[in-house]
Order: structure tokens, then sequence, then C-alpha cells
């Protein structure tokens, strides 16, 4: 029997074990990432926002990567850590909703920014003369605009398309959060062309933003897939979580400037 998704009042996420004591042993592998996001994440907006010497664009573009990976992660993983800890899978269907809003929208406005940030390279190696003209800080803002607002029109469109679908498949979700091709699975066989077409659209996107870091960083400097099904959840796990918990990290660990600020904070 059909039933539309207004009907359903929750969905069941996947659940990482079966057992308790697995189960809390994910809630405190869980904490652990979590804690070291809010920390190293926590640490380069503080540091950038109060040390003026940073007030220039690639510390402005990697305060604004810290903000994305902070609310990416913020997004999942403490659903999950409350999952594992209280043993239960129930999401509710507006949870579900704001969940894959959240995540849709900071994923793709990261994206954007990554590529904007790889631009941002390019020009100060292979264009340094030209570097304040073209990322003054009117630019910038424009350019960290570009990456924000698409990426909520992206993100909306997604989830009112998604929740507009009539779900006649249960409301079981292969998968520890709420994602579109998950709910999509939930749907009738005729009616998911429509946001698989969306979703075609972003891959293309995505692609072209794939395409232009590439040859960035190509002209900076010139210098493997997973088919069991076994590590399958433990693949997703790692794709969702870990590159918000150290993409800031891995950005300004070899910054000397960041660094010294950051020093210099504490003391």
């Amino acid at each position: 029997q059909m039933s539309n998704s207004s009907s359903i009042s929750q969905f069941l996420l996947l659940a990482f074990a079966d057992r308790w004591k697995l189960q809390l042993l994910h809630f405190w592998l869980f904490l652990g990432i979590y804690l070291a996001a809010l920390l190293g994440d926590g640490l380069i907006i503080t540091t950038i926002a109060c040390d003026h010497h940073l007030h220039i664009p690639m510390y402005f573009f990697l305060l604004n990567l810290s903000l994305l990976d902070l609310g990416s992660i913020s997004t999942t993983l403490p659903k999950a850590m409350a999952n594992s800890l209280w043993d239960n899978r129930d999401i509710s269907c507006k949870g579900c909703a704001a969940q894959l809003f959240l995540f849709a929208f900071l994923i793709s406005a990261e994206f954007s920014l990554l590529t904007i940030m790889s631009y941002d390279c390019y020009v100060a190696i292979c264009k340094p003369l030209h570097y304040r003209t073209l990322l003054g800080s009117r630019a910038c803002v424009h350019m960290a605009a570009a990456a924000w607002g698409p990426g909520f029109v992206h993100a909306l469109l997604h989830t009112a398309n998604t929740f507009s679908l009539p779900l006649c498949q249960g409301n079981a979700l292969d998968y520890f959060f709420c994602e579109i091709p998950q709910i999509l699975k939930l749907s009738c066989s005729h009616c998911y062309l429509r946001e698989l077409g969306l979703l075609v659209v972003t891959a293309c996107l995505s692609f072209v933003c794939f395409v232009f870091i590439v040859v960035s960083y190509s002209c900076v400097l010139q210098p493997p897939s997973i088919s069991f099904p076994s590590l399958v959840l433990v693949v997703s796990f790692c794709v969702s979580v870990v590159p918000p918990a150290v993409n800031s990290l891995i950005y300004s660990m070899r910054n000397q400037a960041l660094k010294a600020s950051l020093r210099k904070l504490m003391t």
C-alpha cells in the first residue's frame, strides 16, 4: 500500500552494532572524534577571528571552511552518538528532514569553498602580483557568499523534492543518518525520477568543481575503491564524518603564521 512521506512519523537509522558493549564503544569513539573536531575547528576559528594579522583571504576562507566542517560533523555525529548510547534507532520525520537539509547545505557549500580555495592558492603562487587585485576584501566576501548561498538553495530544493515523494517501502534507512539516496530507496519505483534528475545535475556541477580543483593545484604543483559489503558502513562513516573533523587541521597544521598566532592567543 502506498503511503506518503507525510504519514510517516519517524525513520529507523542503521545501527553500527547489535550488542550493547559495541554500541558503547562506538559512542566513545564518536565522542573522541567529535571533541577533536570541536577543539581543532574552534581553535582555528578563534585564532583567525582574534588576530588581525590573519585577516587576509587565505585565512578568511579557512575560517569559513572550519565553520562548515563544524556544522557538518555536528549535523550527523551527535545523533549517532545518542543512538549508540541509548540503543535507539529512531529519528523523527522533521528531524530527518532537518538533518538531510543541513548536511546537503553544508557539504555543497564546503565543496564550493574548496574550489574557491584552490583558486586562491593558484593566484597566490602563480600570479602573486595580481593577488590583491583579484582577491580583495569585497571579492572574498562575494566568493564566500557564492559558496554559502547556492548551497542553501541546492539543499532546499533537494529536501523539498525528496520529502514530497510518496514512500511505499517502509521507513528503515540503510545508513547512520538521513541521506537522499537512502530515502529514494523507500519511494515508489515510478516516483523517484524527478529527484534522480536533480541528483544528476548536482553530480555534473560537482564534477566541474572537481576538475577546477585538480587543474588549479596541478598548475601549482605537478607531482584507489572498496567493494566489500561488510566495509560499506565504515567507508560511509569515514567519508561523511572524518573529512569535516580533519579538513581544517590539514589546511592549517603546516601554517607557521597560524600556529604562532595560536600560541600567542593561548599564552
